[in-house]
């Protein structure tokens, strides 16, 4: 049984740690992890791996909040890799492992760890939904250090006998809040208990109460805990605004929003009107594609790759991309359909100023829903500024780049579809940033809900 936290790190609201604090090498981050990271040029640490890694490292449970975007994957990668590094694989037992609520969370996970475990001749796995068990199973019989999961898949494979846990002396918990609305907390503690005892856990979550509470008192032994900034706290290079437009406006609004250059993220709210939006625009001359989890695996990972490199620079999502997917250089996010609550919004607008780059929130309303949209804006800590406008005027230029479509239709290419990501070895990319930027990461989608019910979220 856990007792209370020891200690609370509380830091200031930043991006980047100070030019004289620490770097990694002297928060004990192993030698040949520290050369990964140089190489692919990682510099300096994010607040939250300087607040976290020596604890993370030391073997001391640790309990971290900090919002979407701040460099929680490294924080608790590369304090899991430390303590992994010199580790013999052994068959059908991990020693480590990170449970995430998503598929797309875990591969996002996945292709930030693997380059750097492999500068230690670690082995990691993606165990997921929606991928072949075969390729799993076998990666598992042969021996892997660490296995990111989402709850579902592995307690399926844990039910067939094809994985134990009991050597598993280090347990991450991501996106703990997440896996608390979805429902997933009695096959996390089930899961949990089969744990080797007396293991490390790691927890980290944007808050930490309700279900999440309950599983630290149970689960953590006298954690540290760290807090870099406060629930809801604003980004500084984050600018929010409430767009108000009239009905019979918002799909010419929304068209020219679509046209504008770099790349845009649109949230609504169901599947079917992902897919509308994304043929309109389409339509329209936009390059635009739909996210959601009523596409297949294959399709979304094509789709985000399509996005992530440029070729589809507008995305419409339904919240199955608000948690866990990290691309670089998403300058706007537009909710269509404004957030259902507060938590939404923040984790739909965590998908732009990520990582110290300034980014750009905005949200459609109809005169009608001013006052609900105040209430929610103000729960989640921001302070947006409210306009009305109407098609290519100037406020709506000046905020979003709007330009008018082309009008003539975009057809997507006929690219061969990206094999499912399976822990094999990629760059670092993403949230690890070129010199002279530094280390970040994050990302979240639909989840396998194997073992856990079929429900599937609204909600990285």
């Amino acid at each position: 049984m856990a007792s209370s936290p020891a200690r609370v790190a509380t830091m200031p609201d930043a991006t980047f740690s100070d030019a004289s604090a620490p770097g990694f090498r002297e928060l004990g981050v192993s030698a040949p992890l520290v050369r990964a990271l140089e190489r692919a040029g990682i510099v300096r640490p994010f607040p939250i791996q300087e607040a976290t890694l020596p604890d993370g490292i030391a073997g001391r449970d640790l309990l971290a909040r900090a919002r979407t975007g701040s460099g929680k994957t490294l924080a608790y990668g590369l304090a899991v890799l430390s303590r992994l590094n010199g580790t013999r694989a052994l068959p059908g037992h991990p020693q480590g492992l990170v449970l995430v609520p998503t598929r797309e969370l875990a591969m996002q996970v996945i292709d930030d760890l693997s380059s750097l475990a492999e500068g230690c001749e670690l082995r990691t796995r993606l165990i997921a939904g929606g991928m072949p068990y075969t390729s799993q199973i076998r990666a598992i019989e042969r021996g892997v250090h660490l296995v990111v999961a989402t709850p579902g898949r592995l307690v399926d494979l844990v039910q067939r006998g094809s994985i134990e846990l009991d050597q598993v002396r280090i347990t991450v918990l991501d996106e703990a809040d997440q896996m608390a609305d979805m429902g997933f907390m009695p096959v996390v503690r089930q899961l949990l208990d089969l744990t080797k005892p007396g293991g490390q856990r790691l927890l980290f979550s944007a808050t930490l109460d309700g279900d999440v509470d309950a599983l630290v008192r149970e689960y953590l032994r006298d954690p540290a805990r760290h807090e870099v900034d406060a629930p809801g706290a604003a980004v500084p290079t984050m600018d929010h605004h409430v767009l108000v437009v009239h009905p019979a406006d918002r799909q010419a609004v929304t068209e020219q929003i679509g046209a504008r250059p770099g790349r845009t993220i649109f949230f609504v709210r169901t599947q079917a009107g992902a897919d509308r939006l994304a043929d309109r625009l389409a339509a329209r001359g936009v390059a635009a594609a739909a996210l959601h989890g009523g596409k297949s695996q294959s399709v979304r990972t094509r789709t985000l790759k399509s996005f992530r490199d440029g070729l589809t620079p507008a995305l419409v999502a339904t919240n199955v991309a608000a948690r866990g997917i990290h691309v670089d250089g998403i300058s706007l996010v537009v909710h269509v359909d404004a957030p259902a609550d507060p938590k939404d919004y923040l984790h739909r607008a965590g998908r732009t100023a990520r990582a110290g780059e300034s980014g750009t929130v905005v949200t459609l309303i109809s005169p009608k829903q001013q006052r609900e949209v105040a209430r929610m804006t103000s729960k989640a800590g921001v302070s947006p500024q409210v306009q009305r406008i109407r098609p290519m005027d100037e406020h709506l230029v000046a905020v979003t780049g709007a330009r008018e479509p082309s009008g003539v239709a975009w057809v997507p290419s006929k690219a061969a579809p990206e094999s499912p990501a399976s822990g094999a070895r990629r760059p670092v990319r993403g949230s690890q940033h070129r010199q002279p930027r530094t280390a970040g990461g994050q990302g979240r989608g639909r989840s396998d809900r194997r073992g856990a019910g079929r429900t599937r979220p609204t909600g990285r």
